[in-house]
This record gives C-alpha cells, structure tokens and sequence, in this order.
C-alpha cells in the first residue's frame, strides 16, 4: 500500500474522508485510512502531511469516532458471550465481532499518530482508552494498542501517571471477571482478593483458593467455574502488566506503581501451578529485570530453575527472556574477584559462577530435538556471541557446538535453524579479528568431531548425506580468512587494495595448529587427508607487509616472527616425513615451504635494514627477526639437503631468485654464507634500494644507471664470446650490486633485462 499510494498521487487527491465515510467504517474502510495514514507520517514530503492533515477529522471528532467503535466491539463481544456454541446466529455474531475487532485496531494506529496539542481532543482520548483498558471484553491486540496510545497521551514525562492509571486499570479487571452477577465486590471480599495477590505465595500453595464471595465452601462444580475465572482475572491482568512495562523506562525501584504490580501480580503469578500463568508472569518478571540490575541478578537463579523444570513453551520464554536480561546487563557475567579487599597483584579476577549455567543452557536448549526450542536457543546466543558478552572460552564452546550442526545431515529436516547458522557464521567470524581467530582455534576439533559423525554415519549407511570434505574445508578457510574481515582490507589512493597485517594471523595460526595435529602418532590417515586439504586453501602471502604494520604500531614483529618460523619448522618436519598422502598434498606443501622460505628471507633483509638505518627499533623485534631470518637457512637445508645432493644445486636462495650451478656457485655460496651470519657486503650497496615502496613507484636513473645501460645495450651488440670476457672483468661488487638491483627493482623491467644479460 504503501508503494501504491506513492505512485497514484491523483488516488491521494481523489480520496476524501467526510462524515458519511466514519460513520460507516467496515475493515476495507478502515484499512484505506490507516495505510494513507501511515504513507504520509513515514514520507519527508511536507506537503503529503499537511495533505492528510486535512483529510482527517479532528482530534475530537476522531475520538467520538473511536468510542462509538469501541462501544461497538463491547456489544458483539458480550453477544457472543451470552449465545451458546450450537446457537446458528453464534458464527454470525463472531465473524462481525472479527471484522468490528479490526477496524477498531486501525482506529488505534490512526491514534498514535496524531498530534494533541488540543487539550480538549487530548483528555478525550486520555479518558476513551483509559476506559477501554479497564474493560474485561476488550481483546488482547486491542488492550495493547490502547496501553500505547494512553503512553503516548499521556506525555514523556507522565511515565508515573501512566502507571498510576494502569494501577488502576488491573483493579477494574479483577473486579469485573470475579463478580460473576456483573455487580461490584463488596469491600471485604476486594480487599481479601486483592491481598492475596500481593503476599507472597508459598511454592506448594494454589494461586486459587476454592472459597466463593461469601466464604461458604463451593461445589466440584462451582469450585472449577471459579478457577477458571480467575484465572482469565490474572490473565487479563498480567498481560495489561506486559503491555505496561513494554512502554516505560524508568527505573523500577523508584515507581512505586511498578513495585505494586511486581510484588502483588508479578511474582505470585510465577508461584503459580497454572502454566498459562507462569509463562506470563515470567514475561513480565523479564521484563521487570530490564528496568532494575539488582531485580534481575537476584532472579537469575530463578530463571534457571524455570528452565530446568518447565516445560517446553516456558523454556522458550526463559531462553528469551535471559538473552534480554544479559543484553541489557552484560555486567552480571564479569568476572567477580575473590578478596575485594585485597591490594596485592595476587588477586586476580576469577569466572563469573553465573557463566557455566548460562552456557549450559543454551547448549542444551541447542541440541534439543525440539526445532522451536533449537532455534531460539540459536538465536539467543547468537546474539551474545555477536556482541562479545561471552567470554572467549563459552563462546568457542557455543561456535564448536554451532559449526558442528551446520554441517550435521540431521539439520536439514529443521531449515530455519540452518538458515539461522547460514547467516550467523559468515558475520561472526568477519565482523572482529578476535572473532576469526576464536574459528581458528576451534577448526581442528571440530573436524575431529566432524570426522567422528560421519563415522557414526557409515555404520548406520548414512554416509552419503553429509557433505565432502572439500566444500567442510572450504567453509572453515572462508571463516577464518582475516582479509573478509570488516577493515582488514581498504582501496588506496593508487586504485590497489591494501590488507592490514594482521589480516593474515588467523590462517597462521589455523595451518601450524593443523600440522601439529597431523604430525602426531595419533592422527589417522583418514583425519589427515581433511587436514591437508584444509591446509591448501589457506593464504599465507609469500611477501610481508610487517615493517608498515610495525611502523604504525600496529602489531609486534617478534611475534610475527616466531610463528612464521614455528610454521616453517612444521612445514619442513611434514615435508621430509612426506606427510602428503597423495600428490595434490605434497605439492601443497612444497608450496607452503617455497612461501615461507621467501617469506622469511624477506624478514631476513628486514633485519639488515633494521640494524643499519632503523632508529629507535624495538630489541625484541630485532630478536625475533633475526631468529626468523637465521633459522630460514637451515630449515631449507634440512628440507633441501637431499635434493641438493642428487641434483648438484639449490632449488631457491634466501630472497626467492632462482641460483644455478657453474660459475656462479661461488656467488650464491656468498649469498648463503650471509644467511648464517657472515660478513655482509658494502652497507651501500645492501640497502642501495631499501627505501623503495611499491611496483608503481618510479625511482629517477642517476647517471651511473645511464652508463650501464649504454654499457648493457654495447655489450648486447658484441658477439657470445665477448660476452664471457667481459663478464669476467666485471668487479665482484658490481656484481653484488647488479644482482641486488635485480631482486628489488621488480617494475623497471626493460632495465633489469639489460642488467640481467650483463651480468649473464
């Protein structure tokens, strides 16, 4: 309607509301108005509003309006009351009772949208619904959009006059469902009625007490007519108490109206054996928890009894009701310290008791075979996880739990709950870094467990059900990529996407947890193949970006450092144990090994430039790329020492050029003596090109470039064997130069062409 309203402006010109138009409302009628209405409050177009301000009656007319609609709906509704069910004119009282039930619902809405700066409109509706909310017949949507509309009445700052009038309100229910002649109570049996409600019920006491009005003992008969009025009186009642508290936030122990309500409907209704009652009442004890910290830890126990003892539909309530309460008191599962007056730093911080239940609930709300029940609990702890209320350990405990289901055959039979998880785990795991790397911790047990269903699986011929194991891995690595998490990645000035360094840990930290599992004597084969796979699709950049993270201060070198080289000693160990049970695995973790060679002999020269202009560094990471960077040659020695022997050269060089044999050994012999610690060349001519930033970046020649290039072009032009002459006159720290220029200057292409031929 709202579309409609937006593309045919001449309806809205066309459309009028007089006299004859209110006088005659019916549920088409009444929907018009209401749609109309709503288009021109949610729209910025000045002139719509003033448009459907005209078209609308006053506020006055528009109450006599509503009070002739209302008085309609109380008509029918006592009509239906009075016929009995095999009466033929009850379907037709019903039915109109429906349609008169709707129009007075959009009556209400139209309500809330109006302006009352009339005084006089404004105390007319203030009185209407004030009425309408203490009458016993009005339906339940409508007792709740006539709470809202007397809210909005009575003003912002009339949050204590509204509660008085609800006060009030509740009273007039009781009175009206318990006098069963349509008279008033007298007085004594109000107030014993009323007193009842608000001492505190034993745990083993009915709510209901078998005595009629006059105190005489009832029949079997009377006794149940009696129960069951009264329990429509609290029903009414607790639900006026819901829709009050929805509408008001102010804080509970300072409205004495509020306490009233919780102390005398609230709390007995909870007490009470009916379970249509407690459910309620646990509602609004929920609620009551949202308005006062103190109210809602000291019931928190209570809401876990609830939960153990109830049934079905009250624990769904709990459920609720908890991730509200936590929500909005994330400071009840902090961590408590055991000696509040201690002063020493001995005295640290211990687990909230309160954490373990909680996560044990949702855990066992989860795995329930109920699919409401699972799916509530899902989104319940959902929303915990997403704002970080748990800690880490509950939260991997509840994500463990959560990837297992997804990834279960069994979930397919409950869709909602697996578009549930479709959604949470993708925003989970890219929303923070820490979240991504909680998923990195957890991946290696949960394809444990993964492996132990399906396990389970074929012995009960349920193998084929389950996805395979390449699309399980795909999704973990997705997970637990820190590129896709939010701010890892920004768009330069230059067009490029840059990722900040951290982006990377989760997925160092995912493959050396993957080795250590599947280097040990306990993993199966079986286990290591989904390992290995996961192992290929995870993203380790064979160049580092570590000095920019370090020079904004945004992550620690030395740490940086040793996990590439506990990762580089897995990947060795793995590929001299030939770990790969097939051809596709070793040659992921050949790849791996060429990485993190490179890698680290980056980290290698980061440590050269460090020591030579890097002022002010850290000693830490200084250390801890130094070990990095040494441990770099006799990892790939170890790794490379066979295939050195058997095929007379070395496969790569610290920096990732490709070395050969002949006449140039004695170079790379050089370049790998400065990978232990030897005697580096000339200071200049190491960090000739260290400031050097990106491939676009064009550095200007100087003039010393020039003259090799036209000595490069020279010796181009000169037959093979000069080639050899001159070659063998250039100066060894030319040489070291040229080759220097070569590994760094990776965008001045036709240049390193012409370098790399003389040098040849």
């Amino acid at each position: 309607m709202k579309r409609f309203w937006e593309c045919r402006p001449d309806y809205r010109d066309y459309i009028s509301f007089n006299h004859d138009y209110w006088n005659n409302l019916d549920a088409q009628t009444a929907f018009i108005v209401r749609s109309l209405n709503d288009y021109a409050q949610s729209t910025e177009d000045g002139s719509i509003k003033e448009m459907i301000e005209n078209k609308l009656p006053v506020i006055t007319s528009f109450a006599f309006v509503l009070q002739k609609e209302l008085r309609s709906l109380m008509d029918l509704t006592t009509k239906a009351m009075l016929l009995d069910e095999d009466d033929p004119e009850l379907d037709e009282v019903q039915e109109d009772h429906d349609e008169k039930e709707f129009v007075v619902q959009q009556m209400l809405h139209i309500a809330q949208t109006l302006d009352y700066t009339d005084e006089v409109g404004r105390r007319q509706v203030y009185n209407i619904t004030r009425e309408a909310i203490a009458k016993a017949q009005l339906p339940e949507e409508c007792t709740k959009l006539a709470i809202e509309v007397l809210r909005i009445v009575c003003g912002v700052r009339g949050e204590s006059d509204f509660c008085a009038l609800i006060v009030e309100a509740i009273a007039e229910v009781r009175d009206t469902l318990l006098d069963g002649d349509d008279e008033a109570m007298g007085n004594g049996d109000e107030e014993e009625s009323f007193h009842s409600a608000q001492s505190d019920v034993d745990g083993d006491a009915p709510l209901i007490k078998p005595r009629g009005a006059n105190g005489k003992v009832l029949t079997e008969e009377e006794e149940l007519e009696r129960q069951t009025r009264e329990v429509l009186v609290h029903s009414k009642c607790l639900h006026i108490a819901q829709c009050t508290l929805e509408n008001v936030h102010c804080d509970l122990e300072s409205n004495s109206h509020l306490k009233d309500i919780l102390n005398t409907l609230i709390i007995p209704a909870v007490q009470a054996h009916q379970a249509n009652l407690r459910e309620r009442g646990v509602i609004c004890l929920g609620l009551a928890a949202l308005l006062s910290r103190d109210l809602a830890e000291s019931n928190l126990d209570l809401f876990f009894h609830c939960f153990i003892k109830g049934h079905e539909s009250l624990k769904e309530i709990v459920l609720q009701v908890l991730a509200d309460v936590l929500i909005t008191h994330p400071q009840l599962l902090t961590p408590t310290v055991e000696d509040p007056d201690a002063t020493t730093e001995d005295a640290e911080p211990i687990v909230n008791p309160r954490l373990r239940p909680v996560t044990k609930i949702l855990l066992k709300a989860f795995a329930s075979d109920s699919h409401r029940l699972s799916l509530i609990a899902c989104e319940a702890a959902s929303k915990l996880l997403l704002l970080g209320i748990l800690p880490p350990a509950p939260t991997a405990e509840i994500l463990k739990a959560f990837v297992s289901t997804y990834f279960d055959p069994e979930t397919a039979a409950n869709p909602a709950l697996r578009q549930a998880l479709s959604y949470f785990l993708p925003v989970f795991c890219h929303s923070k870094l820490k979240n991504a790397h909680i998923m990195a911790q957890m991946t290696v047990p949960i394809l444990s467990k993964l492996l132990l269903m399906r396990e389970e699986d074929v012995e009960e011929d349920d193998a084929d059900e389950m996805v395979g194991w390449p699309v399980i891995t795909a999704h973990l690595a997705e997970w637990t990529d820190g590129r896709k998490v939010v701010g890892a990645t920004e768009l330069g000035l230059d067009g490029k996407t840059s990722t900040s360094a951290e982006a990377e840990e989760p997925h160092i930290q995912l493959a050396i947890a993957v080795l250590e599992r599947a280097l040990t004597s306990t993993c199966t084969k079986e286990e290591r193949k989904p390992l290995l796979s996961l192992l290929g699709k995870l993203h380790i950049s064979p160049s580092s970006n570590a000095m920019a993270g370090r020079a904004g201060g945004e992550r620690d070198g030395s740490a940086e450092a040793e996990a590439l080289n506990e990762l580089h000693v897995l990947v060795t160990e793995a590929v001299e144990a030939r770990l790969g049970t097939d051809a596709v695995q070793r040659n992921s973790l050949a790849k791996l090994h060429a990485t993190l060679t490179k890698r680290l002999g980056e980290v290698e020269r980061e440590v050269t430039t460090l020591e030579q202009g890097g002022e002010g560094e850290p000693s830490a990471v200084l250390d801890g790329l130094r070990d990095a960077g040494s441990a770099v040659g006799s990892g790939t020695r170890r790794a490379g020492s066979k295939e050195a022997d058997e095929d007379g050269h070395v496969e790569a060089s610290v920096d990732g050029t490709e070395l050969g044999n002949g006449d140039d050994g004695d170079e790379d012999d050089d370049g790998a003596g400065r990978m232990d610690g030897e005697a580096d060349p000339d200071p200049e001519d190491t960090t000739m090109f260290a400031g050097m930033q990106g491939e676009g970046t064009r550095m200007p020649l100087e003039d010393d470039d020039e003259e090799d290039d036209e000595e490069a072009d020279a010796e181009q032009d000169q037959p093979h064997d000069d080639e050899d002459d001159d070659d063998d006159d250039l100066p060894e720290e030319n040489t070291l130069t040229l080759r220097q220029r070569r590994a760094h200057l990776v965008t001045e292409d036709d240049i390193m062409e012409s370098l790399l031929q003389s040098e040849l």
